[in-house]
């Protein structure tokens, strides 16, 4: 599809949505060049509107912000971003727990319902409105177009897709079709699989790759393998998302696709929150996020410094999340965009990991093909799943009140969807899965081994 009329189809399905996305891409293209302090006055309106909407709409959140005295303030629309530290942090427990009294039904244009685990192995419900969706995409546009990508133009996926189509699915993949968007699934990364990628890398010729960081690895260590040379004299750059971009990876994805890579950083349930440019900085979405990069303690780190990634998103009306811990590591910066932008820095993003698991037949899956089958079942807590070789798989599960026969079947027979029928799943109900001896914590772990390249790829 020519980018052009691509791009009129994507602005066209957005108003047919009422999702103001191109709106808030043209202000974000504007407003990007605000001064600190300006970008820091727009964070602050926007912080009173979102602080007012959940007072009215929120119980849950409207009590915490009582005992924080500060309701008069929010009605006269006075409070400030130090203000916003006097609130309690919020964790992935309270958005779960609390769902029924955080979420406004009755938002304009319609509340969504989703379900998130991604690697922290905790499956939660959320809900979003159209303003966090048309900021999601906006944001994306804008980072995009930084790397000479412009909407409309040619992007490739490597990300997961089910294991059957259904109905909504095909009618997915017709839309991206005449999107000029792409997927390619990186649940099933065989090697015949992953020649066939590269073929069709070189045939359908993209402006961008986009996908997670190991799986964008691990296609470059195969294409390598196999003296696959990528001719692609029109992609800009290859986007890493879900997990940290280690320096050999990326040294690896520039020289096998040859064109710069990227990190972008975002979390479902916290939104879009920053993206590489080509420097090396990460810029954050400013417009629509506040980003707190604190201690143990709760306190801010000093520049340079790494701490957990406190965010609050002022696009999330349907459901707030006000200072909303996501379990991510980063290290904070102050340093100033080199292309004049106003937008806050992040230094390094230490992140989530995860790992490949091997099926039976030595096609490579990514570890979110299992994360998703458990966060999709009902009583499962939190889990961890351990390959011990390609047909044994250890799965630790805390479960909750919802927990029965019929979820533990759910689990084996996903599983096995995703693993293959010889798959042996030993199910083990755990009291508490305590972090690694590093302090993080891995949701899925694999301890067989890959071999040269490929190793190197995803260590």
């Amino acid at each position: 599809m020519n980018a052009s009329i691509a791009r009129r189809l994507y602005q066209a399905q957005e108003r047919l949505l009422k999702r103001p996305t191109f709106e808030q891409w043209h202000d974000l293209e504007l407003s990007q060049w605000l001064s600190r302090g300006e970008l820091e006055a727009l964070q602050t309106r926007r912080l009173n509107g979102l602080l007012k909407t959940a007072l009215d709409h929120s119980p849950w959140h409207a009590q915490r912000l009582r005992e924080a005295c500060l309701e008069q303030a929010i009605r006269l629309g006075d409070a400030t971003l130090e203000d916003l530290r006097r609130i309690p942090l919020m964790n992935k427990r309270d958005a779960r727990e609390n769902v029924d009294d955080i979420v406004w039904l009755d938002a304009p244009g319609g509340v969504y319902k989703y379900t998130t685990g991604g690697s922290s192995g905790e499956p939660l419900i959320f809900y979003f409105g159209r303003e966090r969706q048309a900021a999601d995409a906006a944001n994306r546009m804008r980072a995009h177009r930084w790397w000479g990508v412009e909407p409309g133009e040619r992007e490739l996926y490597l990300w997961g897709a089910p294991v059957e189509l259904n109905k909504s699915d095909r009618v997915k993949r017709l839309r991206d079709h005449l999107l000029n968007q792409h997927l390619l699934n990186a649940f099933e990364m065989s090697p015949i699989r992953m020649d066939e990628y590269c073929r069709f890398i070189e045939h359908w010729q993209p402006a961008c790759l986009f996908g997670y960081a190991s799986s964008l690895a691990l296609l470059a260590a195969h294409a390598k393998a196999r003296k696959f040379r990528f001719r692609l004299p029109g992609l800009k750059a290859v986007f890493a998302t879900g997990e940290p971009l280690y320096p050999h990876q990326r040294e690896l994805i520039e020289q096998v696709y040859g064109a710069p890579a990227a990190v972008e950083y975002g979390c479902r349930d916290g939104g879009y929150l920053a993206h590489q440019v080509q420097d090396g900085r990460l810029l954050q979405m400013s417009e629509t996020v506040i980003i707190e990069i604190l201690n143990p303690a709760g306190e801010p780190v000093a520049p340079g410094e790494a701490g957990e990634v406190v965010i609050t998103n002022l696009a999330t009306a349907a459901q707030p999340f006000i200072r909303y811990r996501t379990g991510d590591q980063a290290r904070a910066g102050m340093s100033q965009d080199g292309n004049g932008r106003g937008l806050h820095v992040l230094e390094e993003v230490l992140g989530r990991q995860t790992d490949f698991v091997v099926r039976e037949d030595g096609t490579l899956m990514h570890a979110l093909s299992l994360i998703y089958v458990l966060r999709a079942t009902e009583g499962v807590a939190r889990f961890k799943c351990i390959q011990h070789t390609p047909v044994d798989l250890e799965v630790r599960v805390v479960p909750d009140s919802r927990w029965n026969d019929l979820s533990k079947q759910k689990v084996i027979e996903g599983l096995r969807a995703r693993m293959g029928n010889s798959l042996r799943v030993d199910i083990h109900l755990v009291e508490d899965i305590p972090a690694e001896a590093s302090g993080k914590y891995r949701y899925v772990v694999s301890h067989v081994p890959l071999e040269g390249e490929l190793r190197q790829a995803v260590a």
